[in-house]
């Protein structure tokens, strides 16, 4: 009895022993974490003045946030406002539910950052396509003028009657960089062309824009240059109509329509975004102001600096393409100053 007692207990300490053992391990899991080994997944909200589906500038930024979020497995969501009352609280809301960066973009979103960031100095911030002063706020830009300078001088070189368009969104500064650009552009190949501008007053009209297309198509512009973000689709329907031909924004929309649009000016929204997020993953963060142009690859134009899925439309053609590299170095290399409207 005493032999049968004697070897229970062994197995109880033996037993208890092991759970010790188990216990101990376990402890050292949690100590290893808190040594740093297992990394906290940052989180970082894209706050946008408008839904997504309007204008493709927003749709591009909600694209460069996914890729970086799938890339650099970061927590990532975008939060799209539905009318302009919205733009603060939804910059508030980010702020409650404690993201670690926060990015917004354009002009709408600057006064109701300006508020928010500085009621909270300790919360960082990213603006895109405009610049807040403020100590935790970096500010990206874009050189537009240097693609519109492009855009102008592809315009002068194909134009068979001399007489080209400009249907902008609105008679605002940021918009001024490109009317200055093409034009500054388009007179440097051809310095007698006539060069008309209408402004919208909207970014998001395509009825007003078709109007004023259909406008200067009637004077004779036989190429007119889409500026008016969604407004550009009433351009391209101008286009079709009529039989002229047109160019678009931000992204290739060159597949709409490949017969009249025959041109994007492109700015990389999604890379700058992209980029943003790269950087505060990677510790690299710093409140500044950002210049993305053409060196950067920040701004540029279907079948000159960047590739496009359509083909060459004629008007264009590859003779003409060819000088438009040339000049596109040259911006890059600083033998061409293009006049920032914004610095004037």
């Amino acid at each position: 009895m005493k032999k049968t007692w004697s070897i229970l207990l062994t197995m109880v300490l033996f037993v208890g022993l092991l759970a010790g053992c188990g216990s101990d391990d376990s402890a050292s899991g949690n100590d290893t974490s808190d040594k740093g080994e297992s990394k906290e997944t940052k989180r970082i909200a894209l706050v946008i003045p408008e839904k997504i589906g309007v204008n493709p500038f927003f749709a591009l930024m909600d694209k460069g946030l996914k890729k970086a979020g799938d890339e650099f497995g970061v927590e990532v969501k975008t939060i799209e406002s539905t009318d302009p009352a919205s733009i603060e609280q939804n910059l508030r809301t980010a702020v409650a539910e404690k993201y670690d960066l926060i990015i917004t973009a354009t002009f709408q979103m600057e006064d109701a950052l300006r508020k928010v960031a500085a009621e909270n100095p300790d919360v960082p911030f990213a603006i895109v396509d405009t610049v807040v002063d403020l100590p935790n706020v970096r500010s990206v830009v874009f050189r537009e003028h240097e693609a519109a300078y492009l855009l102008g001088a592809a315009a002068g070189l194909s134009t068979k009657t001399g007489k080209v368009g400009n249907v902008v969104a609105d008679d605002i500064p940021i918009m001024h960089k490109y009317t200055t650009g093409f034009a500054e552009g388009a007179k440097s190949v051809r310095p007698d062309i006539e060069i008309f501008v209408n402004y919208v007053g909207s970014f998001s009209d395509p009825a007003k824009a078709k109007e004023f297309a259909l406008l200067q198509n009637s004077k004779g512009a036989d190429f007119i240059a889409g500026l008016s973000a969604v407004g550009d689709l009433g351009v391209f329907e101008a286009a079709k109509e009529k039989g002229f031909y047109t160019s678009g924004q931000d992204t290739d929309n060159t597949n709409v329509d490949p017969e009249h649009v025959v041109l994007a000016q492109l700015k990389g929204a999604d890379t700058v975004t992209y980029e943003t997020v790269k950087d505060f993953n990677e510790d690299k963060f710093s409140f500044e102001v950002l210049d993305y142009g053409l060196k950067e690859g920040g701004v540029g134009l279907t079948y000159v600096t960047h590739e496009s899925e359509t083909p060459l439309n004629d008007f264009i053609g590859q003779e003409n393409v060819d000088k438009l590299k040339a000049i596109a170095d040259d911006i890059i290399a600083g033998k061409i100053k293009v006049t920032n409207a914004l610095e004037q």
